[in-house]
């Protein structure tokens, strides 16, 4: 018990830090109601509240008829874009509330109500959850301050029993409870349903990007996250069906064996259950009487646990639970797009108001957020046959990457070299650019950086419905602790030392388009062996742009607090290179304005001055 005790603490500090929890218990709720439905022995509440400071989320409260004391359970939605209004979850709400339980159905950050457009009900993860990343929150972050608040507006309720507060969802929701109970030691029980798997599980699968905890798998699995709620009283519920890997019973099983040793400390193997149904994956009927069964006897102290009969109900129309009539949401409640912008703006004020920077301290800092090893190396070169005119190398790290080179050697009076690295892999790279180069003279180095070309694979690749490139790739470095530019740099730099030791070359170009424009200017910042950069289609600026695509861009574009560290004019200062942007645009794809570009211009010198550095910039569209 010492011992758990001593890691118990460090581990929820350890979630905290990294997901970037914020919880204000001392904010006021600013509680209000804008409509209330009466049904068949309960009523809903439309409500809004405040959750942190200026920020506020839209929900729906069930309150079964009476005085009370009633206890509470929190309603966590999964990924349904509507939200609260997804029968699904409506089901669960006026399930709870005829059976004496008040329950709050909150939207989810960047679901439902809390959307981009009011209204226009979109899918809250993604590049859209992801950009939350570049301002130093995490998706999920945000929703264990959400329903953290919840509890508190629970709390303030004078009809509910403060003493027994407990938390159910479904698939993402199944997830936000589990994290909300581990955090928050208000939650008696919890009922995780088709959600509980392993971490481990989650590499190389699609999941949302509101279930990824950054560098979660360095320090921990879910089978000690479940054992934080230790001895509190937890059921989780399995669909024998489902089709989402990470979430399977096989994988659930894993989990709850680790946390029922933790149970075991606290002699409370009883408050600790599983059930598998044979369902796909969802919160189906049985499941829900499993539900009403586990919190009435660990929040009502009534029957054994048993699953629970439910009662007849109906799904209302989303015009009656809709806090806000549609397309009058008060600024209050923001949206993600928002949120990103007015914060990135903030701290891009901070940073255009330095008039001095340690830019050794800064070279540190990008380093270390970047995630970039110091002991990531070139350990072995394989030369393979050349094939039409090309030579042919693979270059292996000390971490066993394998990066692909194809090389065209410069005309004898030549020692320079032009590295490109495309988005697509060498198959995107333009036939009339290779041209131009031999004509030129110019050696040529083509790389397939990690996860592009010859570097890709299925599993990479694949992805779930409409998510974007690199999706799948991304949450799995970001579990690993890594991002894919701090890959991606290193990997460059690597090339460059390469070419620059193995082929006596005097001047190097980087020519690279998009994320690897990125990745390209980052490198050399960090790398300084470089010349100039041509940086085709790049984000001048990681401010949020509310006008363009935001699915523009790969999940790999995203920096976790890059907008804390600096921006791209910071970064292009510091690098030192002559820097040619054709067609650069927004980080949503916009094509800049005139008045977009000089405000960059006026940034770069800013920089450039405190750098020290004598570079220039110019713009090709």
């Amino acid at each position: 018990m010492e011992e758990w005790t001593k890691r118990r603490e460090e581990l929820k500090n350890s979630i905290l830090h990294h997901a970037s929890v914020s919880y204000y218990p001392d904010l006021p709720l600013t509680y209000r109601e804008t409509g209330d439905y009466k049904m068949e022995g309960f009523s809903i509440k439309n409500i809004f509240f405040q959750t942190r400071p200026g920020v506020y989320a839209a929900a729906n409260l069930y309150i079964p008829d009476g005085n009370g004391l009633f206890p509470a359970v929190v309603v966590a939605m999964g990924h349904s874009r509507d939200g609260k209004l997804y029968p699904e979850y409506q089901a669960l709400g006026q399930t709870l509330a005829m059976n004496g339980y008040v329950a709050i159905a909150i939207d989810p950050w960047g679901a439902g109500e809390r959307a981009t457009v009011h209204g226009d009900f979109e899918y809250h993860g993604a590049n859209l959850g992801a950009s939350l990343l570049n301002v130093g929150e995490t998706l999920m972050g945000v929703q264990i301050t959400d329903n953290m608040r919840a509890v508190d507006l629970l709390l303030s309720l004078p009809f509910v029993d403060n003493e027994n507060i407990g938390a159910t969802g479904a698939s993402g929701g199944g997830n936000q409870v589990m994290w909300l109970a581990a955090m928050d030691e208000r939650i008696k029980a919890v009922v995780p349903v088709v959600s509980v798997g392993t971490f481990q599980s989650y590499i190389l699968n699609s999941n949302c990007i509101c279930e990824a905890l950054p560098a979660g798998l360095t320090f921990t699995e879910e089978s000690a996250v479940l054992g934080l709620i230790a001895p509190r009283a937890i059921k989780i519920c399995s669909g024998l069906r489902d089709a989402n890997a990470a979430f399977h019973p096989q994988e659930m099983l894993k989990s709850f064996h680790g946390a029922k040793a933790v149970y075991g400390i606290y002699g409370a193997d009883d408050n600790l259950s599983y059930q598998i149904f044979d369902t796909p994956h969802g919160y189906f009927p049985e499941m829900r009487e499993a539900m009403l069964g586990w919190f009435d006897l660990h929040l009502k102290r009534e029957g054994t646990g048993a699953p629970k009969k439910e009662k007849q109900f109906t799904p209302l129309p989303a015009s009656v639970l809709m806090v806000f009539s549609n397309g009058q949401r008060p600024s209050e409640v923001v949206s993600t797009g928002d949120y990103c912008f007015n914060k990135g703006s903030r701290l891009r004020s901070g940073m255009l108001s330095d008039e001095s920077m340690d830019m050794i301290e800064k070279k540190d800092a990008l380093k270390q957020m970047l995630k970039i090893s110091d002991n990531y190396e070139l350990k072995d070169i394989h030369q393979l046959s050349d094939s039409n005119d090309w030579e042919r190398y693979i270059l292996e790290t000390t971490t066993g990457d394998l990066i692909p080179l194809l090389i065209y050697l410069p005309n004898k009076i030549s020692r320079e070299y032009v590295l490109i690295a495309n988005s697509k892999g060498k198959n995107g790279v333009k036939a009339l650019l290779i041209d131009e180069l031999v004509t030129k003279g110019a050696g040529i180095c083509i790389v397939d950086l990690w996860g592009i070309g010859e570097n890709a694979s299925p599993e990479a690749t694949r992805i779930d419905g409409s998510l974007p490139e690199f999706h799948t790739l991304s949450r799995s470095v970001l579990w690993l602790g890594q991002t894919m530019q701090g890959i991606w740099a290193g990997q460059l730099e690597i090339v460059v030392n390469w070419l620059i030791n193995s082929h006596h070359v005097k001047k190097i170009t980087i020519d690279a388009d998009k994320e690897l424009a990125v990745a390209g200017v980052l490198s050399s910042v960090l790398g300084n062996k470089v010349n100039r950069l041509i940086l085709r289609e790049m984000p001048l600026s990681y401010l949020f742009d509310k006008s363009g695509d935001v699915n523009h861009f790969s999940m790999a574009i995203h920096i976790p607090g890059f907008l804390l560290w600096g921006d791209m004019s910071l970064a292009v200062a510091m690098s030192g290179k002559d820097i040619t942007f054709i067609d650069p645009v927004t980080i949503s794809g916009r094509e800049l304005s005139v008045k977009e570009t000089d405000d960059f211009r006026k940034e770069f010198y800013h920089f450039r001055s405190l750098s020290g550095e004598r570079s220039e910039v110019s713009f090709v569209k």
